[in-house]
């Protein structure tokens, strides 16, 4: 597993998320209740993870549609 990127910005994940859905690429996000356990529902940022064989076409698909640098 790869990180594409990290956010609190839930939107951003479900874009991603279903940009990714699209073209077949399953997508994780990791982290979604750790900020609960912490106290604060902002404090832990989610990250979104693909399979490393998907990373490069992951990250060029997000970079097309403004959710990466770069």
């Amino acid at each position: 597993m790869k990180l594409l990127f990290a956010t609190n910005d839930l939107t951003r994940i479900a874009f991603a998320k279903s940009l990714l859905a699209g073209e077949g690429i399953a997508a994780f996000e990791l982290d979604v209740h750790t900020s609960i356990l912490e106290g604060s529902s902002w404090a832990v940022p989610r990250r979104l993870m693909v399979a490393d064989r998907d990373h490069f076409l992951a990250s060029a698909i997000l970079r097309d549609n403004g959710l990466m640098d770069g």
